[in-house]
């Protein structure tokens, strides 16, 4: 681990953002040229005595989801990740499908959305980053680990937990669909990839999967209107649009109310009040 060279790249980066790059607000009489260490903690959800130990050359090796955080934190290029990796003694990241690595283009997008509810999803529907807005709406699904991460997995291995989020008559549609993109997703992978663990798990433990899996539909859209179902304020109508990467490996979705709707304003009362219970 190179950490000289480390704490002068993570500095060089960090002075060349600014509040707004990152959808932050910038406030008055800012003393640092770009973004203040704390905020790039922040972003990494670490603490700042690390990151200030990594810049000072006195922290210990960063774990490869340390460095992860701190990629997406900078909004660090593809070759720019691949250094930092190496220069903390790791291989640089699989450029495969599948990557927890969000595009800096989709993340200066995503910045910019705080009103409305959004989120990066990957092939596989994890979750890779959200807004605060999507956290009030649905929950945070950046923590969960293993299998868990894949809203696919959730749907079938947990449904008394994740399909409350829709209403019943709905539940039938939403299935078929997961099992699309999962198709689609697993002629991308492989059957030696996560996708194939998914579709191992499943078939082992749902007999509804195994139905909808043997009927080889192939698709990978998303619904252009839901109703998504709130745990206290109901029913809440959307409409859903997906922003795709250049390789369509991830996409950006972002869910929007009709002006002056009733959903609407049960939105607007969500971002006011963030993850606080009503």
């Amino acid at each position: 681990m190179d950490r000289d060279a480390l704490a002068e790249f993570l500095l060089r980066r960090r002075e060349a953002l600014r509040p707004a790059d990152v959808g932050l607000p910038s406030g008055p009489r800012r003393r640092t040229s770009g973004l203040r260490r704390e905020e790039v903690a922040q972003l990494a959800t670490m603490s700042t005595d690390y990151y200030t130990r990594l810049e000072q050359r006195r922290g210990p090796q960063p774990s490869v989801q340390i460095l992860s955080s701190l990629a997406r934190a900078l909004r660090l290029t593809e070759d720019e990740r691949d250094y930092l990796f190496r220069l903390c003694g790791h291989s640089a990241p699989d450029r495969a499908p599948l990557t927890e690595y969000v595009r800096p283009g989709i993340l200066r997008v995503l910045d910019r959305l705080h009103d409305t509810p959004a989120f990066v999803v990957s092939l596989l529907d994890e979750v890779l980053v959200q807004n605060d807005a999507s956290r009030a709406l649905v929950g945070d699904s950046t923590a969960l680990t293993g299998l868990d991460r894949s809203g696919i997995y959730r749907w079938f291995a947990h449904p008394d937990v994740e399909r409350r989020r829709y209403r019943e008559v709905d539940h039938p549609r939403q299935a078929r669909a997961l099992v699309g993109a999962l198709r689609a997703a697993h002629g991308v992978m492989g059957p030696r990839s996560r996708a194939g663990e998914i579709v191992e798990a499943l078939s082992a433990r749902s007999p509804e999967f195994v139905e909808l899996w043997e009927a080889h539909v192939v698709s990978r859209r998303f619904e252009q209107h839901k109703v998504m179902v709130h745990p206290e304020l109901g029913e809440i109508e959307v409409d859903c649009q997906a922003l795709f990467s250049e390789d369509e490996s991830q996409a950006l979705i972002v869910l929007t109310a009709a002006p002056g709707s009733e959903s609407a304003g049960k939105l607007e009362f969500l971002r006011v009040l963030g993850t606080q219970r009503v």
